[in-house]
């Protein structure tokens, strides 16, 4: 008897079996799918010890300080209250479900849809035998796919992330701020620096970008702009079929098996921009050029103030900022913000070119209405910034 291309049990492969029943009628992302892989990341698998509230406290009194003179530098509110924000410190696994419950808002405009693609529990067949199996079983899997190649992804950010801020994007809900108390100590002792020397470091760094993302139309810009440039991805299930053609089915460990596809997550939503992306992307880049940056120059002012090393942390950390991991590097491709040397140049020149001609005030200037964010003519000659906001 010829066998059913649906039937993915007599195949031998009763992992692809449990996952084809659990992927049937999922949206484009399985978010569900991508919350396990990115814990399994996180904690390699393990169970994570708790923060020690002898460190939540510890770095309570460290933001406290360093509030104080974000606000006195930037002029900027952290919080709706006169008193510093609460920073919740957590562990990996947490900062992970916090962050995908974020970011899932940006795919909220991602259809997932491309001329191949099909969800539902009805597949045709192609042909008959394996190929029509491995094609049908591949439209099916897309949404597992790409839960699972996010999932990943988070999961290895996680791995490095300090804060909330590491990919500057505006979070919900607004008034939450995340610290990875273990990253920042692990990253403090690689570099022999005093850990609460760090933390200080870190938390002016957290809050600057806090301040910043308070602000209503630099929150709309940046989310409508990343929202845009998310939902210009389509995914391509023909090349995940093909990697799925040339795996070793007979793996023992199907989490390794996974793993391998999930080695080049641009498989899954290509690898080029599309042409709306292309069009977005110098508007986007103009405007994250301009926040990193000119936080990068508040913090550090502050660390100047009460760091007497503060140089060699920024040159650590922003060091380590452009020698991102492939997985890092994909996370920002994935939203459209690309933290490269040419970029933060760029952002540099600019901040420098403003306080130059117009000083700190006229800098200050990016935050008080919108549309004042730079163009991207305007991030290469901030002399035309300056001409049109009338400074």
């Amino acid at each position: 008897m010829p066998q059913d291309p649906n039937d993915f049990s007599s195949s031998g492969i009763p992992f692809f079996d449990q996952i084809a029943k659990a992927m049937s009628g999922a949206g484009p992302v399985q978010w569900d799918m991508a919350r396990q892989f990115a814990v399994m990341t996180a904690t390699n698998s393990t169970s994570e010890a708790n923060v020690e509230p002898t460190s939540r406290i510890a770095i309570q009194k460290l933001s406290s300080v360093a509030d104080l003179h974000v606000r006195d530098i930037t002029g900027l509110s952290t919080n709706d209250s006169t008193q510093p924000p609460e920073i919740d410190v957590v562990t990996r696994s947490t900062w992970v479900n916090h962050t995908l419950d974020a970011f899932k808002f940006y795919f909220s405009d991602f259809t997932g849809k491309s001329g191949s693609i099909s969800t539902g529990s009805n597949l045709e067949l192609e042909s008959s035998g394996v190929d029509a199996m491995m094609a049908n079983l591949t439209k099916m899997m897309s949404p597992a796919m790409l839960g699972m190649s996010v999932g990943s992804m988070i999961g290895q950010l996680s791995l490095r992330a300090f804060g909330q801020y590491d990919l500057p994007l505006p979070r919900e809900p607004k008034s939450q701020l995340l610290f990875v108390a273990r990253n920042s100590e692990e990253f403090a002792k690689d570099w022999s620096i005093k850990v609460e020397d760090m933390q200080m470091w870190l938390l002016i760094q957290e809050l600057t970008f806090h301040a910043i993302f308070r602000i209503s139309f630099v929150r709309e810009a940046i989310t409508n702009s990343v929202k845009q440039h998310v939902a210009g991805f389509q995914p391509n299930p023909n090349a995940i079929g093909q990697r799925l053609t040339n795996i070793d089915i007979t793996d023992a460990d199907p989490a390794a098996m996974m793993q391998k596809l999930l080695g080049d997550p641009t498989l899954l939503l290509g690898s080029e921009r599309s042409a709306e992306q292309r069009a977005l992307a110098p508007i986007l880049d103009a405007m994250i050029c301009a926040i990193i940056c000119y936080v990068d120059h508040v913090v550090d002012q502050v660390a100047n103030r009460i760091l007497g090393n503060g140089a060699q942390i920024s040159e650590a950390v922003r060091r380590r900022r452009v020698e991102s991991s492939s997985q890092d590097q994909y996370v920002e491709q994935l939203f459209g913000i690309y933290l490269t040397d040419d970029q933060v140049e760029r952002g540099e020149s600019f901040i420098s070119g403003v306080i130059e001609r117009s000083g700190e005030n006229g800098l200050a200037q990016l935050w008080t209405r919108s549309g004042n964010l730079p163009t991207p003519n305007e991030i290469a000659a901030p002399g035309l910034w300056i001409e049109r906001i009338n400074l």
